[in-house]
């Protein structure tokens, strides 16, 4: 097969199926890893596909973040409904990190473990847990995102970092079988990806409109979650699949 044929159906691939991984082209084509990898970059400098980490998805993709205020307007009924399902999963003496973001703002309504530490790198967070006597709360400092209020940059990373915790509570902006865990900027992604290295347990908390989303920035693949908490339901092929790959799915259903 020409080199030009091959890009066309790796490109209809994408189209077909919203991303594609390099290893999984590598076995469709019969050809080597360097081989995919120069197609994927011809087809980037062309404009026909996106390129991430380990594969490509569509150039239609994601870019554009939506302030906290926006965010919290969106969804409202739900995330509060998933913050009071991941509260649920906090048992007295946990140490926990929880991700800046709209949804998992909401746990702190619904806290009813007693000696916890909580570290976040969340402005909101950490003012509203502030004059709480029974937590203790400790805010990851670094610079602060004006759209999204989460602290990021290598000051919030290494603070992360000192810490070993049993569970994170993870907020994302796109959720998708094959592109994986995402969100629109890197730094945020960083600092997300620091929070899922340091603990025993990893909450993915994500409204319904989170799935089938694609952004620019990779936090992780599926296989690094342990539970994902959202407000509905999810089709029996992808419930089979988070089971196939050890993932817990918590719902209002």
């Amino acid at each position: 097969m020409f080199a030009e044929e091959r890009r066309m159906k790796i490109v209809e691939m994408i189209k077909r199926g919203e991303s594609v991984k390099v290893s999984e082209l590598t076995k469709k084509f019969k050809v080597s890893e360097s081989t995919i990898r120069r197609d994927l970059v011809e087809l980037e400098k062309s404009g026909r596909i996106l390129r991430t980490h380990g594969g490509a998805v569509s150039k239609k993709i994601n870019k554009l973040e939506d302030s906290f205020i926006e965010k919290q307007d969106k969804y409202a009924k739900e995330k509060e409904k998933i913050g009071k399902i991941a509260a649920n999963q906090i048992e007295d003496g946990d140490t926990i990190i929880i991700d800046s973001g709209t949804t998992t703002y909401y746990i702190s309504k619904y806290l009813k473990a007693k000696d916890i530490t909580i570290i976040t790198n969340s402005i909101e967070l950490t003012y509203e847990l502030a004059n709480r006597e029974d937590i203790e709360v400790i805010n990851t400092g670094g610079i602060i995102r004006m759209n999204t209020k989460a602290q990021v940059g290598p000051i919030a990373e290494k603070s992360i970092r000192q810490f070993r915790v049993n569970k994170t509570f993870l907020g994302a902006n796109g959720v998708s079988i094959k592109a994986g865990i995402t969100t629109p900027t890197l730094d945020e992604a960083s600092i997300k990806q620091a929070m899922i290295d340091v603990s025993g347990e990893i909450y993915l908390l994500v409204d319904e409109s989170k799935f089938g989303q694609v952004y620019s920035s990779l936090i992780s693949d599926l296989d690094r979650i342990d539970c994902i908490i959202t407000n509905n339901n999810r089709p029996k092929e992808e419930i089979e699949y988070y089971k196939m790959i050890g993932i817990r799915l918590l719902n209002l259903s």
